[in-house]
C-alpha cells in the first residue's frame, strides 16, 4: 500500500470529488504513459483534467494556497 496514494484518495474523498485511479503496478504500460505526462516516477501523480498537479504534497500545497478548488472547479492554473 502506498501511504501517499491513500492520503490523496482520502483528501479527494473528503472534498466529495471523484477520480480515476490508474494502477501502474497492475498495468505497466500505464507507467510509461505517466512518465511521459508527468516526467516523474513517484506515485501518486495527480492530474486535474490535463493539468498536472504533481504528487500528494503538491496537491496539498495547492489546496493550502487556495488554488486546488478553483482548479477542480474549472479555473485555469
Amino acid at each position: 500500500m502506498c501511504g501517499y496514494c491513500m492520503a490523496a484518495k482520502n483528501f479527494l474523498k473528503s472534498k466529495g470529488l471523484a477520480w480515476e485511479e490508474i494502477r501502474i503496478d497492475l498495468h505497466p504500460e500505464q507507467r510509461e504513459r505517466m512518465l511521459a505526462r508527468a516526467r516523474r516516477t513517484s506515485v501518486p501523480q495527480i492530474f486535474v483534467g490535463e493539468t498536472h498537479v504533481g504528487g500528494y504534497d503538491d496537491m496539498i500545497a495547492l489546496h493550502r494556497a487556495g488554488k486546488f478548488e478553483p482548479l477542480v472547479g474549472g479555473a485555469q492554473p
